[in-house]
Parts: C-alpha cells; structure tokens; sequence
C-alpha cells in the first residue's frame, strides 16, 4: 500500500496520468508508423488530455476531431494536422471546420452532396465514411456496424454513384480488438468496396486497434498494414484512442464512510454516474489496486459513489486490510474514455488532474471550482 497514489502530495479525487506508460505506448506507435509506412493520429474523443499533448506530439503527427470544439483543442494545444468525422454537420459546423482542419469525413452521400463545393473550394480532402456491416466489438453500445447502423454508407448504396471529390473512404468498426480483427474487417471492407479502393488516395481504419495491450500482435499488424498500402497504393490513416493511453494511470479516491446493509457498504468521494459512466453503461467491472473478486480476501465492501443516484454503485470488492474513512482507493487504466465523459452531476467534487512525471514527482495540473459548476449551466 506504499505506491505513490496513497502519497499526500495527491488529491483525492484525481486522475493521476503516468507519463513513463504513456510515453512507452507512443514509442510502439512510433516502432508500427516506421515499419507500416502507416500514419497513427489520436483520437481525442478517447484522450484529450492537452496537457500531455507536448510529449505526445513527439510520436504522432496530429489528431482526429468528432467537432468543432475538439477540432479546434486539436489546432490550438497540439498543432500538427487535423481530422474530423461527425455523423451530421450543421453548415455552420461546416464553415468552422474547413478552417480548422486538413481532411473531412461525411457520414452519408446527402451530407458529402450538400457541402461539397464549399469542401472543394477550401482545399480540404474529403472522404466518405463506409460500413463494412461486419461486426467485431463485442459492446453492442459501442458497435458501429450492429443492424440498422447510423454510421456509414452501405456498399449497395454506392452502386452508380459518382464519387468525383471524394479522395478516401474511412470504416471504424472496432472496439479495442486485436489485430485480427482488423485483419476480418479488411478482408469485408475489400469484399464489399475494393473495386473503389484503387480511386482513393487515403484509407482511414478509425480506432479500435489496442495496440499497446499486452498480447497485442504487433508484427501481424505492421504487417496487414503494409499489404493494404502497396496494394492499393493508400496513406493509410489508423486514429486509436484507448491505445494511446491504454493503462496510463488511474482515478484515486478515498473512502468517506462505512454503512452496513446487508453488508458493508464503502461510500467513497467519487462517482461512478459523473466520473466513471462506463461502469454502468457498458457495463464493466474496473480494477483496484490491492483488491479483489468478493470473497477473495477478508474484508468484503460494496463500493459506492457520493452522488444521490440509488445505482450509482461499482461493485463489491474484497480487501486484505478492512477500509476506514480515509483509505485510498485506487482505480485502475482510467486515463482514456473516462476523464473525457466526466460530468458536474450532483455539484459533486470533480477529480482534479495531474501528471505523474517519469522522475517520480507529481505535477497537479488542474483542480477543479465551483465556479465552473455554477458557468456550465449559467
């Protein structure tokens, strides 16, 4: 229990980024760019911490964008180019992006109509979102390519149609899937629109690809990657966001207080509906430092949220040690997909944010204010 999260010198709540992991994942992005001949952007949707942005940018030439917002987090804090899909854009939408960054995906033929001569004149490389209808992610929340799909144009629908503008196509179809996965969506994507590929200038491959955990094989990518360049003669464009903070740091809480219903119940100063949503929505069961399934150790404990929501409960876990007001709770990998859906539910106390830097200290990079509660809703 002597790691450095139980340290005073961090708040709790925090998010607590480790940059040696973070800059150990990028430099594996770096080892498949070089050897793929492929280009690996960040997916702020998943990690928009721009506070690491200067390290980040070390490895990845620039980012991915689902807005006008995270266009321009991309354009002012990263630098480098920038990407953006949306399902829909408004024409103002439109109007900012072209601005802002250097390729544009549509989600439908009627979008890519509308607005391809503004695209055309802004010089900005348009490409087409495509649905491969082959699924791999095993979350149907999180599955693109699940029956009756809004993402992506069919391949039925693009018999006939001149595609004159449209310089690349874009498929995401993963969640956190093996290279093997990407290996079965190729052989559909190929399937279904590879008499078009030769037209393309670029392939964007979304996210998805958990390059950095471990089992991961690399080489398999590197080379499905290889093979799709030279044969159909495509930049190649992957845009992970799990991977590139993948077990990156964790949330550290304390415990606030102890009931008992039907057992002991460990009330913490977090929130699993305002600062962990995936726990329920997907649901899943995170990781804790020292813990374990129930019964596992000696001391079993309910851990709940502070929040007013009856569900906002994580699920019961087993000690070593029994829990008292005070003790450090410490969630495991919550760096990506979790800091960016944190919300202000309930007023209460928001995570603070640092970096835990490769020396060992610990750098506060942001706490949080009431007067940010009170402005987000005015």
């Amino acid at each position: 229990m002597n790691k450095p999260f139980h340290s005073a010198d961090i708040p709790s709540p925090c998010y607590v980024c480790e940059e040696a992991k973070l800059e150990t994942n990028l430099q594996l992005m770096q080892r498949v760019q070089q050897e793929s001949g492929a280009k690996i952007i960040l997916a702020l949707k998943g990690f928009s911490m721009w506070s690491t942005f200067p390290l980040v940018k070390q490895y990845l030439p620039g980012c991915t964008a689902s807005s006008v917002w995270e266009a321009k987090l991309a354009k002012q804090e990263f630098g480098g180019e920038v990407h953006a899909y949306s399902p829909a854009y408004k024409p103002a939408d439109i109007d900012k992006l072209l601005s802002l960054v250097e390729h544009i995906s549509f989600n439908s033929l009627s979008q890519w109509q509308r607005y391809k001569d503004k695209v055309s004149a802004s010089g900005v490389t348009a490409g087409l979102r495509i649905n491969p209808q082959h699924q791999e992610a095993d979350t149907e929340l999180y599955d693109p390519s699940a029956p009756g799909s809004r993402l992506g144009v069919l391949a039925a629908d693009l018999n006939g149609v001149d595609l004159s503008g449209i310089e690349g196509f874009h498929v995401h179809n993963l969640c956190e899937c093996d290279s093997y996965a990407l290996q079965r969506t190729l052989a559909a994507v190929e399937e279904k629109f590879g008499h078009l590929l030769h037209q393309m200038k670029w392939l964007n491959l979304g996210g998805g690809h958990l390059m950095t955990r471990d089992g991961y094989d690399v080489d398999h990518l590197i080379a499905q990657l290889k093979r799709l360049k030279q044969q159909y003669d495509l930049e190649i464009i992957l845009e992970p966001g799990s991977a590139v903070a993948w077990q990156t740091g964790p949330l550290v809480s304390e415990v606030v207080d102890i009931v008992d219903n039907e057992g002991a119940i460990a009330i913490l100063d977090i929130s699993a509906t305002a600062h962990m949503p995936d726990v329920l929505e997907m649901p899943y069961r995170p990781a804790i430092t020292d813990a374990g399934e129930p019964n596992q150790h000696t001391y079993n404990y309910k851990l709940g949220g502070n929040s007013c929501l009856a569900g906002d409960v994580i699920g019961v876990y087993s000690f070593k040690e029994p829990l008292k007001p005070g003790a450090r709770v410490i969630f495991e990998d919550m760096i990506h997909y979790t800091m960016v859906k944190t919300t202000f539910f309930n007023g209460v106390e928001h995570p603070s944010i640092g970096i835990l830097r490769k020396d060992g200290e610990f750098e506060l990079i942001k706490q949080f204010n009431y007067e940010e509660f009170r402005d987000k809703l005015s």
